[in-house]
């Protein structure tokens, strides 16, 4: 390529944690286990940093970002920096990274017993944060060193970086106050604490420091923007010489563009992948010419290459309108895999295709290098993107495309209602009150693992790992028939993944090896990729399920995962829309929910983990863009089972109390709700609202080793009929049990049957 030695400067808004195999997530688990050192544990981590530092490098990042690195989650870091550790830990009086793992994972020990902090999804991607909690007595400050120990780590082997710090107003935002009070009462003391950041960081000779705002991308009212103005007309005069970057990503800031961009930031990021209206912003109110635009034109939530010319030609647009302009990643790369090169069996004209985090950092090289050249077009880098973009890459299958084409109004819809369907399933069942159940997945232990591997690897045949997964649900099966549960499961322990393994026995997908991605803490995900037309070919799993419901008289529940989760949890393709992939995923779900229906299955679960986690951050997309589809794509499923047929579903970490409605308009019979963690806070909005669904929200935390005691689980149950029907009351955990150790399961689910047992005894005898 000419002119090698002119480039446009490039940044990355972060960069992924946990290592090309997962380096973190191990190290991790060793060390809640006691097997590693603290010391050995830190090893680990700037290992990984100055891997991550040294590929920026050596693809001529400009702005290489530190602070970006997290043992658990960046929310957390900065509330550990700013003293918010409520104290319930503080009273642990454990070292300070064990403190930090009791807030992300709760606590059972001599110490003491604390749960966890609540976790939320982090705005409109698949990520969950730790939520901060503030109590009455915290007082914000600057109290931890970990920016500045990064900083200099990285200056200390010989590279320049940016720290990244989340700023005032999204931890403001983002917070959990305590009664009575707002982040008004909390003003002068960040204030004053991000003013010593700067200090500090002046103190260092810090050329730039990044705040990530992406707050200011969501619906903002005037009093948001007032907090905004208040905190940085105090925080910006404290900059000392440091230059500093407002990074914005995940959407457009069109509430507020001209205000921000007038205010004496040095940087500013916007997000031109979906950030809507942001170049129309920038055409229309220009850009200042002693500012940096960092231009967010990399797309950091999907894995698909960038189309050269399509890019060349925004950023030409760009330059017209800034006068200093940087290319960006439109958000941190942690929401994709760390790279391609452990991906040995992607076949070559697909893989082609993809571009993971090192891969992105290889498309910021060639592209700042292009910006450059007096005739890119004739450059081979450019030749070969072309190409690649000029031919056809999608399995297409026109049986799909004519089904989903010819779906009516009559496919959405289930007969009776759901009101009469209730008396029929209740007559059907005959279930006690407050019936007991569990969310789906059981432990998968080192033996599920170890069969699963065998057969992947060739060493047994399907028929050998098949048996040995039916000896998994017998044991499963007998397990909860002695705790004494309700409504048994099977205990998934033919799939690695509720996404991937439906991935694998639909067509239209491919697979990686080893393309990570952190879902939060140690918790990692390989999402599938959607590379064409999807259809179901096969009973996914009806034997499964048959073969359980053949050991009990008690009603099993078929275990699947909808299609919207199935989307959101996928890479998708991008060049049909994500209505139609819905619809054709929904049309592949609805033929297993039949067959299973057909087998005997009498309750099916559908769920939807992952409903809220792609609802547009803009409250005026939420319909037009994505609701309007979801949730008939959650009908199409089950519309056409029988009355007595029982549809459940199940939802995870999210705030539904804007959607309530939306989601009993899901039409399924009973839903479940990750709740626990958040204080069962949706117990009001669906008094609120009059959910007509059953419903079962999580009586305990699964995310957290912790067993809770009966006690506990009783208390939660009766705040539950406060606010909800005795009749329409479930009692589950809040999630699947996948994660959890044997022993603790055991003894959580003997508690959580007595606790129904308890308060159902008080139920009957109040009657």
């Amino acid at each position: 390529m000419r002119n090698r030695r002119y480039m446009m400067q490039s940044a990355v808004v972060g960069f992924p944690r946990i290592g090309k195999l997962r380096e973190l997530k191990f190290a991790s688990e060793k060390y809640f286990r006691g097997e590693i050192t603290k010391t050995e544990l830190q090893d680990t981590a700037k290992s990984l940093r100055h891997g991550h530092w040294k590929h920026q490098k050596e693809c001529g990042i400009h702005y290489i970002s530190s602070n970006d690195f997290s043992f658990y989650d960046c929310m957390l870091d900065t509330a550990v920096l700013l003293n918010v550790i409520p104290n319930c830990y503080q009273r642990l009086n454990l070292n300070e990274l064990d403190t930090y793992f009791a807030m992300a994972r709760g606590y059972q020990g001599k110490a003491g017993d604390v749960p966890a902090l609540a976790m939320k999804k982090w705005f409109n991607t698949n990520y969950h944060y730790i939520v901060p909690e503030l109590e009455n007595d915290t007082r914000i400050k600057l109290a931890g060193n970990k920016p500045f120990e990064e900083y200099l780590e990285a200056k200390n082997v010989g590279i320049e970086t940016k720290p990244v710090i989340i700023g005032a107003f999204t931890f403001l935002k983002l917070v959990k106050y305590p009664e009575g009070k707002t982040a008004l009462d909390y003003i002068e003391d960040i204030v004053n604490a991000y003013g010593r950041i700067l200090e500090k960081f002046h103190d260092l000779n810090t050329e730039w420091i990044q705040f990530d705002e992406p707050a200011l991308v969501t619906d903002l009212s005037e009093d948001d923007w007032m907090l905004f103005e208040t905190l940085y007309q105090k925080i910006l005069p404290q900059k000392k010489g440091r230059k500093l970057l407002l990074q914005t990503y995940f959407g457009d800031i069109r509430d507020c563009y001209q205000r921000v961009t007038s205010m004496n930031f040095d940087g500013i990021g916007l997000d031109f992948v979906e950030g809507k209206q942001t170049m129309e912003l920038v055409k229309k109110y220009g850009f200042p010419n002693n500012k940096i635009l960092f231009a967010g034109l990399i797309n950091g939530k999907n894995i698909w290459k960038c189309n050269f010319t399509s890019l060349l030609s925004t950023l030409d647009e760009i330059k017209t309108y800034a006068k200093q302009l940087v290319l960006s990643t439109s958000c941190s790369l942690l929401h994709v895999p760390y790279t391609l090169e452990n991906e040995t069996t992607l076949k070559p004209e697909i893989s082609q295709y993809f571009s993971f985090a090192l891969e992105k950092l290889q498309e910021l090289q060639e592209l700042s290098i292009l910006t450059e050249c007096d005739d890119y077009q004739s450059e081979k880098e450019y030749v070969k993107n072309q190409q690649l973009f000029s031919q056809n890459r999608l399995y297409q299958d026109y049986e799909v495309k004519t089904k989903t084409a010819n779906l009516s109004e009559d496919d959405f819809i289930r007969k009776p209602q759901r009101k009469e369907r209730a008396k029929i399933q209740k007559e059907t069942f005959a279930l006690p009150l407050l019936p007991t159940t569990t969310i789906g997945s059981f432990p998968q232990t080192q033996e599920v693992k170890k069969n699963r591997a065998r057969y992947r690897n060739g060493a047994i045949s399907k028929t050998s790992y098949d048996q040995q997964i039916f000896s998994f649900i017998k044991d499963c099966i007998e397990k909860q028939e002695q705790l004494g549960i309700d409504v048994l499961v099977h205990g998934e322990y033919e799939r690695n993944d509720m996404v991937e393994f439906f991935g694998e026995n639909l067509s239209g997908y491919v697979f990686t090896e080893k393309a990570w991605v952190q879902a939060y803490g140690t918790r990692c995900v390989k999402p599938p990729i959607i590379f064409g037309d999807v259809k179901r070919t096969r009973p996914i799993t009806v034997d499964y399920s048959s073969y359980a419901q053949s050991l009990t008289t008690k009603p099993v529940k078929g275990m699947l995962t909808g299609p919207v989760t199935i989307l959101n949890w996928s890479f998708p393709r991008e060049d049909i829309s994500l209505k139609e992939i819905a619809y054709q995923i929904g049309i592949a779900i609805r033929d297993e929910v039949l067959d299973l229906e057909k087998a005997g299955i009498r309750i099916i679960q559908i769920d939807e983990a992952a409903l809220k986690e792609k609802l547009p951050i803009r409250k005026s997309d939420w319909y037009r863009e994505y609701l309007d589809w979801a949730i008939p794509a959650f009908r199409l499923c089950h519309s056409g089972v029988k009355a007595e047929t029982q549809i459940h579903t199940h939802m995870c970490y999210s705030e539904f109390h804007d959607i309530i409605k939306d989601i009993d308009n899901l039409d399924a019979d009973v839903i479940s709700f990750e709740a626990s963690r958040s204080k069962l806070t949706i117990l009001d909005a669906l008094l609120e609202h009059h959910f007509e669904t059953e419903v079962g929200p999580g009586v305990y935390d699964i995310h957290s080793p912790r067993i809770p005691s009966v006690d506990e689980m009783a208390t939660a149950l009766k705040q539950m009929l406060t606010k909800l029907e005795k009749d329409k009351l479930w009692v589950n955990p809040d999630c699947g049990l996948k994660t959890r150790g044997i022993s603790e399961t055991d003894a959580a689910l003997q508690n959580l049957v007595e606790a129904a047992k308890r308060v159902r005894d008080q139920l009957t005898i109040s009657l």
